[in-house]
C-alpha cells in the first residue's frame, strides 16, 4: 500500500485509528476456547465488526509466537483475511525486528512476501545496515522506533549525546538512508509534549502513535503537536478497544470502543 493510498482511506473514513490485534487467551471470551483455532476466530470477530471504523490492524507477533506453530498460522491466517477481505487496511506486523543486513533481509522477506504485511516495526539500534534491507521494498513501510511510551524510554532515548538528545539523532540519522521515504515512526502517546520537536525534524513522516487508552495517552494532546497536512498520525489503540467485553457480544463492544475513538477522530480532522 503507498502513503497517498492510506491518507485516502484516512479522509474516506474521518479516521486514523489503528487496532492492536495482540491476542491473549487468557483474556478472550471463554465460549471461544472450545473451537478449533481460537484466536483467528476472535481477530476475524473483532475486524469484521470494527473495519469500517479504522485504517490500520497491527498484531504485535509476540502474542503469535508464544503458542508455537498454532499462534504463527493464526497470524497467517489474520493477515490473510484482512487482505482477502478489507486489502483497503493499512497491516502493520509488530515485530520490533532488527540485525545485520542479510538477516534483515530475511525478515522482511518474511513480513512483506511471505506474510503481505503492508509495514513492519523495526529497531534502529544497529544502524543504517540493519534498517535498509526492509527499505529496499517497493510500496511498503518501514515503521522504526523513535520514542517509545515505555517508562524504559529514558534510560537511553532521551539522554544526550553532543547536547542533543538520542532519539532527535536517530531521527536526522535515517532521513540520510536509502529509501528513507518508505520511513515511519513510533512515537508514543504518553510522550505527547515531544511532539513538537519531533515535527521539526519529520514534519511529513507518518507516526505510529501506541499508548492511548490503557496505557494514559490523551488524543488531543498528541493531535495538537503531531497532525500535519496529511494527517500523518495512526494512533494504536490494543487492549481499550479487542477487551471492551468477554461476553459472546465481545465484539460489537469492540466497536463500540473503536467508534468513540473514530468520532473524536472525526471532529479533530473537521
Amino acid at each position: 500500500m503507498t502513503t497517498a493510498q492510506l491518507v485516502s482511506q484516512i479522509n474516506l473514513k474521518k479516521s486514523f485509528l489503528c487496532i492492536g490485534l495482540d491476542v491473549d487467551l487468557d483474556k478472550i471470551p471463554t465460549h471461544l476456547l472450545d473451537l478449533e483455532d481460537p484466536i483467528f476466530e476472535f481477530n476475524k470477530a473483532i475486524i469484521d465488526a470494527t473495519h469500517h471504523l479504522c485504517v490500520a490492524y497491527k498484531p504485535n507477533t509476540a502474542f503469535y509466537e508464544a503458542y508455537g506453530i498454532k499462534g504463527w498460522l493464526a497470524l497467517e491466517k489474520t493477515i490473510a483475511y484482512i487482505n482477502n477481505n478489507y486489502p483497503e487496511i493499512f497491516t502493520i506486523a509488530d515485530a520490533k525486528r532488527g540485525d545485520i543486513g542479510n538477516t534483515s533481509t530475511m525478515y522482511a522477506k518474511a513480513f512483506f512476501n511471505d506474510l503481505a504485511f503492508d509495514s513492519v516495526t523495526v529497531a534502529p539500534y544497529m544502524g543504517k545496515d540493519s534498517v535498509e534491507p526492509f527499505l529496499a521494498f517497493k510500496d511498503k513501510h518501514t515503521i522504526m522506533l523513535a520514542l517509545t511510551s515505555n517508562e524504559g524510554a529514558f534510560d537511553f532515548q532521551t539522554k544526550k549525546v553532543d547536547d542533543n538528545e538520542l532519539y532527535k539523532q536517530v531521527l536526522e540519522t535515517s532521513k540520510n538512508w536509502k529509501n528513507s521515504e518508505n520511513l515511519m515512526y513510533v512515537v508514543g502517546a504518553t510522550k505527547a509534549e515531544y511532539f513538537k520537536e519531533i515535527r521539526k525534524i519529520v514534519p511529513n513522516s507518518f507516526l505510529l502513535v501506541p499508548g492511548v487508552g490503557a496505557q494514559g495517552g490523551n488524543l488531543q494532546d498528541v493531535c495538537k503537536y503531531g497532525l500535519n497536512d496529511t494527517i500523518g498520525l495512526l494512533i494504536n489503540s490494543s487492549r481499550g478497544i479487542i477487551y471492551a467485553s468477554k461476553d459472546k457480544n465481545f465484539a460489537e463492544a469492540a466497536a463500540k470502543k473503536a467508534k468513540e475513538l473514530q468520532s473524536e477522530m472525526s471532529l479533530l480532522l473537521a
